[in-house]
């Protein structure tokens, strides 16, 4: 005879055992209550029978201890049908948890996008969610609040400039939410999790974070921070000045990229921009030429004093002490000298498509954050025709 485990009345009679005592929810479909010794509160289980694997599945709920006695057994059939419903649909019948979402994602951009791009993911995921809570939560029992409390630590979490905490930009907000809903995205795509419910509407990108970047040096301020940064970067400030480039983009340029001979650097894949090349001023060229000399092709192009590349973690802070000594911003960054080359451009009048090329980026771009300087210098032309 079957007992009954619907009851806190009931579930009290039960002698322990080893096996589960079931309640059939559906055909196929069990919620089972394990009592182990006699004054366990017991634990609440799952049953499934894929027909098609002919194969039974076991899901465990806990003790459900955070509801009331008298609540447990509503509670365990509310989560098995969730989990019945989830294994119908295709869902896996093992944990597999947002971790293990990130990590595939991780491996799915390296095959797709590449190293650059993989390691950019990886990272993030390192910050925000390796060793967080969100990591273990299994992707079939996320929920909207575990993606809330997610979003509420990005944006929580401090920025510290020039000494000074301030809050975190927008589209930084953005930049970090991306790969963790793209890898949950990919999941659910996957079939690893039937819903995209959880995270649906909660990571959603902040709409108009991305800001126009207001700070501009002209060419006497670049000057003048080049001449207060330590000599080892200066090569590197020095081509940041005259080309619109990413920064990581500059820092990524290998001797081989470089033709004196045609005066010309070859940018490889940068963001979504294919590989370009770039016609470089003599004075560039001068500065490249003994950088290059007797290198080999593999080596950085601009190096650091022990022959690695810069990367964002070393040039920050002697751009921030150069700006300093120099009485500039302390605001001033790597992206605020692609910022200002970017803008010399725009205003001395070179078509934004030739602009958007060479800057590795979209005439979309280009018009949306450097568009109203071609709005100044038609009014400006505008004024030169009054009688």
């Amino acid at each position: 005879m079957a007992s009954s485990i619907d009851s806190v009345a009931a579930r009290s009679k039960l002698k322990a055992r080893r096996d589960a005592y079931w309640h059939r929810v559906a055909a196929g479909c069990y919620v089972g209550f394990r009592k182990t010794t006699s004054d366990s509160i017991g634990n609440w289980v799952g049953r499934y029978w894929d027909d098609a694997q002919r194969k039974q599945h076991f899901n465990s709920f806990g003790p459900l201890d955070e509801h009331p006695p008298g609540a447990r057994f509503d509670k365990a059939v509310e989560l098995a049908r969730a989990w019945f419903a989830h294994l119908g649909m295709g869902g896996l019948s093992k944990a597999y948890t947002v971790a293990d979402a990130c990590s595939a994602y991780t491996k799915h951009i390296r095959a797709e996008k590449g190293d650059k791009a993989a390691n950019d993911a990886q990272g993030r995921f390192a910050r925000w969610v390796d060793q967080t809570p969100l990591a273990k939560v299994e992707l079939a029992k996320l929920k909207r609040d575990h993606i809330r409390t997610f979003r509420k630590s990005l944006r929580s979490a401090p920025v510290i400039v020039a000494g000074q905490e301030r809050e975190r930009a927008p589209d930084t907000i953005n930049r970090d939410m991306s790969p963790v809903r793209a890898a949950l995205n990919l999941a659910f795509a996957d079939g690893k999790i039937t819903s995209d419910f959880a995270w649906r509407e909660d990571l959603k990108p902040i709409k108009n974070a991305s800001r126009r970047r207001e700070l501009y040096l002209d060419r006497k301020q670049r000057r003048k921070l080049i001449d207060h940064a330590p000599p080892e970067i200066a090569p590197f400030l020095q081509c940041l000045s005259v080309l619109p480039l990413r920064p990581g983009a500059l820092a990524a340029l290998q001797v081989a990229d470089f033709n004196a001979r045609l005066k010309a650097i070859r940018i490889g894949q940068d963001k979504a921009a294919a590989d370009r090349r770039i016609s470089l001023p003599d004075a560039i060229v001068e500065i490249l030429k003994p950088l290059a000399k007797g290198r080999a092709g593999s080596a950085p192009l601009l190096a650091r004093p022990d022959g690695t590349a810069w990367n964002k973690d070393a040039w920050k802070w002697p751009i921030k002490e150069a700006a300093h000594a120099a009485g500039l911003s302390p605001e001033v960054s790597a992206y605020t000298l692609r910022h200002s080359t970017i803008t010399d451009l725009v205003v001395s009048g070179l078509d934004l498509l030739t602009v958007a090329k060479i800057s590795g980026t979209s005439v979309a771009m280009i018009e949306k954050h450097y568009g109203h300087l071609r709005q100044t210098a038609a009014a400006d032309a505008l004024a030169g025709l009054v009688l």
